[in-house]
């Protein structure tokens, strides 16, 4: 079985890590390059950069920040927000990251996903996918953009289905319904994503605490466990999240 991976994220607002609930009521978190070797040191896998609002501000990603983040960071980090263009992914890779997060820009044009496949290779592109339930349809989510501000009408596990067929090498999958609830993950999003799909599948959206990751990585069968707010705040740290996994008997990188 491969090594479940545990992954900080860190929305970024103008080069600031912010965090908020259910994608509203943004709140300063820290230097970002700070807490991305912070999380290193605590054991982390990969770390997941994404700029939140550069898509619906129509700007770009903060390329410093990711300059500076190659510099001083060991482990791989994805970088996600403002990317409208094979050749913005160009950019962002040029700049120093492993990965490249896409979404509005990959609903609005494909080929982004196809063409930086291509050049760089699948395990560059992330197919960020988040995804809110439909309440008249039960089982169904629908993919937002721009931040989870534009609904698209899209549904989330065909198009996960799709963004691997264009060439993406993984998903990041955020439930809107539960991030930052701290209530666990959406286990039947994920799992139905996780069973769609033949590239990993990043759980993201609810964490609270280990056995919501747990519960990701048995029940919602993900390859990844992303989280946000319980590590910003020090409620637990990596090695915390990754001792108790390996406890549960998880394969887990100590």
């Amino acid at each position: 079985m491969l090594t479940k991976r545990i992954i900080p994220c860190l929305d970024v607002d103008r080069g600031r890590v912010v965090k908020g609930i259910q994608f509203k009521n943004l709140r300063d978190a820290g230097d970002p390059v700070e807490q991305a070797l912070t999380y290193e040191k605590q054991g982390a896998d990969e770390v997941v950069f994404l700029d939140i609002t550069a898509s619906s501000e129509y700007r770009d990603t903060v390329l410093e920040m990711v300059r500076k983040t190659a510099y001083e960071l060991s482990i791989p980090f994805t970088v996600g927000g403002g990317v409208r263009s094979y050749s913005d992914v160009r950019r962002v890779l040029l700049a120093g990251a492993d990965k490249v997060s896409v979404n509005t820009a990959a609903v609005l044009d494909p080929k982004v996903i196809t063409e930086g496949a291509g050049i760089f290779g699948s395990q560059c592109i992330v197919s960020a996918i988040d995804a809110k339930r439909v309440s008249r349809e039960p089982g169904k989510w629908e993919v937002y953009i721009y931040g989870g501000r534009k609904a698209t009408g899209i549904d989330a596990v065909e198009w996960a289905k799709k963004a691997e067929g264009l060439g993406a090498g993984e998903i990041l999958l955020t439930s809107m319904d539960f991030d930052g609830s701290k209530d666990g993950y959406d286990i039947e999003l994920t799992r139905s994503v996780s069973e769609s799909v033949n590239i990993p599948v990043i759980a993201s959206g609810g964490a609270g605490n280990p056995e919501h990751m747990y519960r990701a990585f048995v029940e919602g069968k993900a390859d990844a466990a992303l989280a946000a707010s319980i590590f910003h705040y020090g409620e637990y740290t990596v090695k915390d999240v990754k001792e108790y996994l390996k406890g549960k008997g998880l394969p887990i990188r100590l």
